[in-house]
């Protein structure tokens, strides 16, 4: 993969803000001619990347209304094997690990709170996982 420079940084920045924006407005956001946004995103694609573009819905209007972040701790060297057994849980959106007091944090989305209390009971029953500590997001202020 090839390393990011500042103009590819600068457009996947845009693409982050308006997934559907034509090359033409992203050239002129850009200053830079539609043939380099055209080629840029080309390498982009193809050196892997920008993995894919994707919808983003209404919060309010989302049927997984319900979001939170998981804290989970792992006891000694289970965490590949506690990773392998979250990447099955549908309600996990995103799976990161981390420094400090916690090892991984999970991205949850569900459709209600029974989901929600089960998904949890779900995650604290996987063998190595030791501790966890979920928060509920009420509201996005800065995606």
């Amino acid at each position: 993969m090839a390393e990011l420079d500042d103009l590819d940084r600068r457009l996947i920045s845009a693409l982050r803000e308006d997934g559907r924006a034509p090359v033409a407005a992203l050239a002129r956001k850009l200053g830079v001619a539609r043939a380099t946004v055209n080629s840029r995103l080309e390498r982009l694609v193809s050196s892997g990347a920008v993995v894919g573009f994707s919808v983003r819905v209404r919060d309010e209007l989302d049927p997984l209304t319900i979001r939170a972040v998981s804290l989970i701790a792992v006891e000694g060297r289970s965490t590949d094997k506690v990773i392998r057994q979250l990447r099955g849980f549908p309600e996990i959106s995103a799976l990161h690990t981390t420094n400090g007091g916690w090892d991984l944090v999970a991205e949850l989305r569900v459709e209600d709170l029974p989901a929600f209390d089960a998904v949890l009971g779900r995650i604290r029953s996987i063998d190595g996982v030791v501790n966890s500590e979920t928060s509920l997001l009420l509201s996005s202020v800065l995606r």
